[in-house]
């Protein structure tokens, strides 16, 4: 991390946590920094009906009532601190970048063309449509199967793979009650940059469908900063049997040769510098067919990952908030490899497949337990006693995620052994939900 000298800069973080705080005060140099939380999470996260321009207002606020300088905002959420962050840093003279760039990555359809004009050996085949049509079907040019999702949503909610007009129809009725949630913020956004023709009928609220990619899945993570391309990272993300959601991280990168490796890279840089993305933090998730030697790219986000920081922490001696500093404060961004206390770190998740009412989840001393058996192991929870699994927000379509396990190890075997040892430690009492209970 290049040096700060004399007083303490103010780092306002989106949405922070107690768990990002103390992230962020494991980066090297931590004690010049005064990190403050820039509206609440509840407000930017857990909330899911959202007023862009309510919240941008709310902030604004916020940064004024403050005496002090502004020296960096920084982000590490989705849809609406990603696009809050540009907008407010913009504003105070603040690197960030362009909201044009960020929506012509946040966009999943907006994505798609760009990513067919500057690198379309790795676009799945793709398709807008408007959920709301009585034609939304013949609107899809895909065979079956085929993968649904609004054009922004958060992680894998509204995502559905359609193998027939039944489940298609289903997922629409899914989708008409919730996309707006989103949607509606999303296209006070939009109406701030001049769209292409060809988005212009794709709002907030549309639909993408695309083809079905399968394979092993790797994320590079990096930062372009004035104008400078780097990689600090790639992680392994490994699917749950279905191929529906993500069941765990591993880092570094173990399951794809370098050579494919390098190519993500490669890819990932053409486009950033194609749609002219500069001054912030991205992660590429692809998807690499090894039979058929096939590369395919997901999705573009906007910045570093909140699921890679343990990992870059035990792995490399800090965490990936250390380089999203630099950049908001204009330095060059640097981070250390391979310095930290384990060989290899992920994030497995604690799922339940079924919707259910929690009753009890691990405790102080259970968590204790934990960390006592598998030293440098943490814990989040992400439900509370009371809790419907399917009143959640950003869940996965098809299972519930009741919390994650971040573990480090000296290779992957040890490392899932570690995680079945730390679940046995975790216990959680749920009561299942029949259908027709309203719950």
């Amino acid at each position: 991390m290049s040096g700060t000298s004399g007083r303490t800069r103010n780092v306002f973080v989106l949405g922070m946590t107690d768990l990002q705080r103390e992230e962020l005060e494991s980066v090297r140099d931590a004690a010049r920094y005064s990190f403050r939380s820039l509206l609440s999470y509840d407000t930017l996260v857990r909330d899911t009906d959202y007023d862009f321009d309510a919240l941008l207002d709310q902030a604004r606020a916020q940064l004024a009532d403050f005496s002090g300088p502004i020296d960096a905002i920084v982000c590490h959420w989705d849809f609406p601190s990603s696009l809050l962050a540009p907008i407010l840093s913009n504003e105070h003279g603040i690197p960030a970048p362009s909201v044009p760039s960020m929506l012509k990555c946040e966009h999943k359809y907006w994505s798609r063309l760009e990513q067919q004009q500057s690198i379309p050996d790795v676009v799945p085949g793709f398709t807008a449509f408007d959920p709301f049509a009585d034609d939304a079907l013949d609107q899809v040019q895909l065979p079956y199967p085929f993968w649904v999702k609004p054009v922004k949503a958060h992680s894998s909610s509204l995502g559905f793979e359609i193998h027939d007009e039944q489940e298609f129809r289903s997922a629409l009725d899914a989708i008409r009650a919730e996309i707006t949630d989103v949607g509606d913020a999303f296209n006070q956004v939009l109406s701030r940059v001049d769209l292409p023709e060809r988005v212009r009928g794709a709002d907030g609220n549309a639909c993408l469908a695309e083809e079905v990619i399968t394979g092993i899945q790797a994320a590079p993570e990096g930062v372009v900063a004035q104008g400078r391309f780097s990689v600090h990272g790639i992680v392994d993300m490994h699917r749950d049997p279905s191929g529906h959601s993500i069941d765990h991280l591993d880092y570094p990168a173990a399951t794809i040769p370098d050579e494919v490796q390098q190519r993500m890279v490669d890819t990932a840089e053409r486009f950033m510098r194609h749609i002219g993305y500069d001054n912030g933090a991205f992660n590429v998730e692809y998807m690499w067919n090894r039979e058929a030697d096939l590369l395919r790219l997901i999705e573009v986000n906007t910045r570093i990952s909140q699921s890679h920081t343990e990992l870059f922490l035990k792995v490399d001696g800090t965490s990936n908030h250390e380089v999203a500093i630099d950049v908001a404060l204009g330095e060059t961004p640097e981070m250390p490899r391979r310095q930290g206390q384990f060989a290899v770190a992920g994030q497995w998740h604690i799922f339940h497949d079924d919707d259910a009412v929690v009753r009890s989840i691990p405790g102080e001393q259970e968590l204790a337990a934990v960390e006592r058996a598998l030293p440098g192991t943490k814990v989040t929870l992400q439900v509370a006693p009371g809790d419907r699994l399917c009143d959640l927000p950003h869940q996965d379509s098809y299972r519930f995620k009741l919390g994650s396990v971040y573990l480090g190890a000296d290779d992957h075997e040890q490392l899932a052994e570690r995680f079945r040892q730390a679940v046995d430690l975790l216990p959680f009492d749920l009561d299942p939900v029949r259908e027709e209970d309203p719950g």
